[in-house]
């Protein structure tokens, strides 16, 4: 029997909403991924059959968290995995229960924190904390981590599987670090809190350019994680690298969701307290020598946001800039970024010199913006021929719909203005956060 729509919908955005809130809240319970996967996938397919007889539960995402953790419950008891250990976690079930059928919110933020602390443990490779990451804490498809990634579909799926099995065969711990051990682990949170808000920032596929629920989500962590670590300065800097990277999203599409670029963006409504806040971090952070990647890229987006205007944006201070990101962050990705200023400052041809290496490079051969950018640096120097066929890389590389479209109409239009003024601007991907 189908669900009736409601239900499918309620199902579909507590789902998109809360699925690592849940995954979280429920591997602290079966102690293995795995497990703690399947139960969250039984929950949500069981929400489906009881909501449509009972009424949708005036907190999904409590009822789905208590359905998941009685799972890896009955689990853990049938295979006796933990026996020893039983009495505490029924324990720790009864009491994260009551909790969760009050104010979930409460405690599952914790318990989010300390997945991606387990999912960045020095043990696990730096590709594969990132995948996980984007997996387990997004809860995003395997294609969509693959693309992210720059990897294939096969490649990735068997990436999460051999991790998955090394944080089992390693027995590393659902918690938080020792205070001791956070400095050893503080660069792939920072990574991967950052490929959270850039699967937010730019859905990987999909209708809508934006899933706000991952870039709240990943703002919500940055935040959690200076608290924790208030005098890290590569802390301040990821946290306002998101904000002022995020303070245009209201301007981001037009009324109709179509795409615009960053000179036709009505300027007035980006959020200034977001901006302000992260001018101050910005500030802070680049005191005390030199500067980190994430205090040095919100140092880039926040001359944008400062400019005018695109045209009166300070181009020769950007290159500066990124030619010190570059120094600490010798990334691909920050290289083709930094084309954008360079075409600014010393004309298209030089920038697409550049292109063209970073092309034969290989690297970012599955990067839908570099030939995005190769594109418009080609319609810029009036070769049009070639541009087409560039628009046409980027779109097959493409999953967004929005940006598909836009690039799309770019493709059938040659007299429309290039949109160097959107990839410029986007956020900078974290699919290298570490430094490849």
């Amino acid at each position: 029997m189908t669900p009736p729509p409601d239900v499918e919908s309620a199902v579909a955005d507590a789902y998109r909403r809360g699925w690592a809130l849940v995954l979280a809240a429920t591997a602290g319970v079966a102690r293995d991924l795995n497990l703690a996967e399947e139960c969250v996938q039984e929950a949500y397919a069981a929400a489906l059959a009881s909501w449509a007889r009972d009424g949708i539960p005036n907190s999904p995402q409590a009822w789905l968290t208590t359905a998941a953790k009685r799972r890896a419950m009955d689990a853990v008891r049938r295979e006796r995995t933990f026996r020893s250990k039983l009495p505490l976690l029924v324990a720790a079930v009864e009491a994260e229960d009551e909790v969760a059928a009050g104010e979930p919110e409460d405690v599952v933020p914790d318990e989010r924190l300390r997945l991606i602390f387990m999912c960045c443990h020095p043990a696990l490779a730096q590709e594969a904390q990132l995948a996980l990451t984007l997996r387990l804490v997004c809860g995003a498809p395997t294609a969509d981590v693959a693309r992210a990634l720059l990897v294939s579909e096969p490649t990735m799926a068997a990436r999460m599987t051999r991790a998955k099995k090394k944080i089992s065969a390693a027995r590393i711990p659902f918690r938080l670090p020792e205070p001791a051990e956070l400095p050893d682990r503080l660069r792939a949170v920072l990574g991967v809190i950052h490929l959270l808000f850039t699967a937010g920032h730019t859905a990987p596929s999909g209708a809508s350019l934006v899933r706000t629920d991952l870039v709240d989500q990943s703002v919500r962590l940055a935040r959690m994680l200076r608290e924790l670590m208030p005098d890290e300065r590569e802390v301040r800097g990821l946290l306002a690298l998101l904000l002022v990277t995020d303070a245009r999203r209201a301007t981001r599409v037009d009324a109709d969701g179509r795409l615009l670029r960053l000179e036709d963006q009505d300027r007035s409504l980006w959020d200034r307290s977001a901006l302000s806040e992260a001018h101050d971090l910005i500030v802070d952070g680049l005191r005390g020598g030199r500067p980190g990647r994430y205090v040095l890229q919100a140092a880039i987006a926040s001359l944008y946001a400062e400019a005018p205007s695109y045209d009166r944006t300070d181009w020769p201070q950007i290159v500066t800039l990124y030619d010190e990101l570059l120094s600490v962050w010798p990334s691909p990705v920050v290289a083709l970024n930094r084309t954008v200023a360079v075409s600014m400052v010393s004309g298209p041809a030089r920038a697409l010199e550049e292109v063209v290496e970073l092309e034969k490079d290989g690297r970012l051969a599955r990067y839908q913006y570099l030939p995005a950018i190769k594109a418009d640096l080609l319609h810029r120097l009036g070769r049009r021929e070639e541009a087409a066929i560039a628009y046409r890389q980027a779109l097959e590389l493409t999953g967004n719909d929005a940006e598909r479209e836009f690039l799309a109409e770019r493709l059938t239009d040659p007299n429309r203005a290039p949109l160097l003024g959107l990839v410029g601007r986007r956020a900078t991907p974290a699919l290298r956060a570490h430094g490849g």
